[in-house]
């Protein structure tokens, strides 16, 4: 009895001692749980909602146990586990937090899990924030979620829509059964024109945005596009025996064309030695336009020719019947044929400009008779006197 009140006495000085609140064993430190002792060190980590963790609950790394939790409490409104590791476990200093399941039955455990860009290292007194700390889902939440799937997600609709393929492929299966090897070629297909399918979109895209940009342009056109269908509206008439009118002289000139035709085709190929002529030209034909407004005299000394209102005037006439022949007939059926008289009466008609004489002083000169071939025969008592 004594022994008895003895160890009753003991346990409620450890109790008194270690604790001034009572939750029961888990609150006390159970011995040969990881993370205890002089060699380890405390982490503090600030968790929106703690589930059912509870102290003594293992803290695991890659699923091995490397500490325990050892205090829960409430801090701003969430709560504020620290865990004690064992001094040997080397984390970042951005490591993430989260609670798991351990078991079906319930029991968690909080896990460590090192990010894939670790910065720093993990010491004592550190803490992890609640942008780094959860929990993975739960039992219940898992089942729950299940349930929701299996009885409103639509699941038994899947019988319906096995059924109804089976009706649909029933007594189609080689026609099914062709068309995946075309399916697969048309997979095929894009997929090696996947380069100018995204070049197409960026190009809509590209569209979209000059679209966007031009909105208030676009607007604008679309506020005015309706008075102008109304005007066109009210013009259908004219419009419409403007249109028949265009088809009815079509058909004149297609009536033209055809009973016309060959001669056309002759007067385009008469053109030709026209147009050939008028290029091989050259500049003359320019050359002469020059003079059509100053004829007879050239622009290049119209000055020196005209002085107020007299003009100095010395011409060159040359009318003999071989001249008018090549200035007048030449192309025509007539060429050559004045020009033939003289040389078939052996004589010619008239003296020529060049032969001629100066026209100023030939009234005073003395009549000659010019006998081709002989020098000129001049006729006493006549002329004036010199």
């Amino acid at each position: 009895m004594n022994v008895l009140s003895k160890g009753l006495t003991a346990a409620a000085l450890v109790v008194s001692l270690s604790a001034c609140q009572w939750d029961g064993l888990n609150s006390l430190p159970l011995p040969g749980t990881e993370g205890r002792g002089e060699h380890s060190y405390q982490v503090r980590i600030e968790m929106p909602n703690v589930t059912t963790l509870s102290q003594n609950s293992p803290v695991m790394v890659d699923d091995v146990t490397v500490g325990s939790v050892d205090a829960i409490v409430v801090q701003d409104w969430h709560a504020l586990v620290t865990v004690s590791l064992n001094d040997d476990v080397a984390l970042p200093e951005n490591v993430t937090a989260k609670i798991g399941q351990t078991s079906l039955l319930g029991s968690q455990h909080l896990a460590l899990v090192a990010p894939d860009d670790p910065q720093g290292r993990l010491e004592n007194g550190d803490v992890i924030p609640l942008d780094r700390a959860g929990a993975y889902p739960t039992t219940e939440q898992t089942l729950s979620s299940l349930s929701v799937v299996l009885n409103g997600g639509g699941l038994a609709q899947i019988q319906d829509i096995t059924t109804e393929l089976n009706h649909a492929i029933g007594g189609r299966e080689d026609t099914v059964r062709d068309l995946l090897p075309r399916l697969d070629d048309l997979v095929t297909s894009l997929d090696t024109q996947r380069g100018d399918i995204i070049a197409a979109m960026e190009g809509i895209d590209r569209l979209s945005v000059n679209v966007e940009n031009q909105r208030a342009t676009l607007t604008k056109a679309l506020n005015e596009v309706p008075p102008a269908l109304d005007v066109l509206t009210a013009e259908r008439p004219n419009i419409t025996s403007a249109f028949t009118s265009l088809g009815r002289l079509s058909d004149v000139v297609s009536r033209v064309i055809d009973t016309s035709g060959a001669d056309l085709q002759t007067n385009v190929a008469s053109l030709t030695p026209v147009l050939q002529a008028l290029a091989d030209s050259g500049n003359a034909l320019t050359e002469v336009l020059s003079v059509l407004l100053t004829y007879p005299f050239p622009q290049e000394g119209i000055d020196n020719v005209i002085r107020g209102d007299y003009a100095n005037l010395a011409m060159t006439i040359d009318l003999s019947l071989p001249r008018l022949d090549s200035n007048f007939l030449t192309g025509t059926p007539l060429a050559g044929r004045i020009a033939g008289l003289e040389g078939a009466l052996g004589t010619q008609a008239a003296p020529t400009a060049a032969s001629a004489g100066d026209p100023l002083r030939g009234p005073l000169e003395p009549p000659t008779i010019r006998i081709p071939g002989l020098p000129p025969v001049e006729l006493p008592g006549q002329g004036f006197p010199p």
